[in-house]
């Protein structure tokens, strides 16, 4: 049977974390920069320890008014700074919470550059080293910060998006440019199956590009997230896919070849 993560972009104020939870395997929780602040991150801990979901950091540039979503020209060493600083944060409301931190993911804007400019996804794989070396770095296929965990010793684990289009070189297309999103669900759900079964998916000018998919992630803040997400599910054990733990899926790693 093929194993994948489900994972979602959680904390963020949108008030639907206690009905996606129960669904997921993972969380990312917004830790107060792009979103969030102090009692949204211990409610959204206490939701994953009830559920037993897996929590992680999601830390993000300091820009409230723009959800995080805009560059900003910060240097490597800021990116350092205000990753550690973010991990801290919600890694003592974890430890108060009695929740072990299982991995980390970049948000929005900062995830993005660091998936491009390798200086900055050492900064963000050193920052998680320095926190805790056994965090699972949680990042866009075949994107330098794929690079970056493999430099620094951290386990990784490949991050594909179900309603996201991508570009030829396995780059999310951005938000700004026409079929940036993939609005048909149906389409959505047969992506993501192709992309766990098979290592494929098509890019937005029409090429099958390889891409490797340890976990797929729903946005926590679309208007029909919950809906999309049992969708999702169907479709895994409806495809023999069982939705597993990161640590759990970077375990079996697909050691078993994929089809052509």
């Amino acid at each position: 049977m093929y194993k994948i993560n489900l994972n979602c972009d959680l904390g963020e104020g949108a008030g639907a974390d206690g009905i996606i939870i129960p669904h997921i395997n993972s969380a990312n929780i917004a830790c107060g920069f792009h979103a969030g602040d102090a009692n949204i991150m211990a409610d959204t801990l206490r939701l994953c320890k009830e559920h037993r979901t897996g929590a992680g950091a999601h830390p993000g540039y300091p820009d409230k008014e723009n959800f995080g979503r805009t560059k900003m020209e910060l240097t490597a060493e800021e990116i350092y700074n205000i990753t550690l600083y973010q991990l801290g944060a919600l890694g003592a409301m974890a430890k108060s919470e009695g929740v072990k931190l299982e991995h980390v993911k970049a948000h929005g804007a900062m995830y993005n550059a660091a998936a491009k400019d390798r200086a900055l996804a050492d900064a963000i794989a050193a920052a998680v080293y320095d926190y805790d070396k056994d965090l699972i770095l949680l990042a866009l296929s075949g994107s330098e910060m794929i690079n970056a965990a493999k430099a620094a010793g951290l386990r990784y684990a490949s991050e594909v998006f179900a309603d996201r289009a991508y570009e030829a070189d396995g780059t999310l297309r951005s938000r700004g440019l026409d079929g940036a999103m993939i609005e048909d669900e149906n389409e959505a759900v047969d992506r993501v199956i192709r992309m766990a079964k098979f290592g494929k998916v098509k890019a937005f000018t029409g090429e099958n590009i390889d891409i490797e998919a340890h976990s797929v992630c729903v946005h926590g803040d679309g208007p029909k997230a919950i809906e999309f997400v049992k969708k999702l599910n169907t479709a895994f054990r409806d495809n023999h896919i069982e939705t597993v733990s990161l640590s759990e899926v970077m375990d079996s790693c697909f050691s078993e070849p994929k089809p052509q």
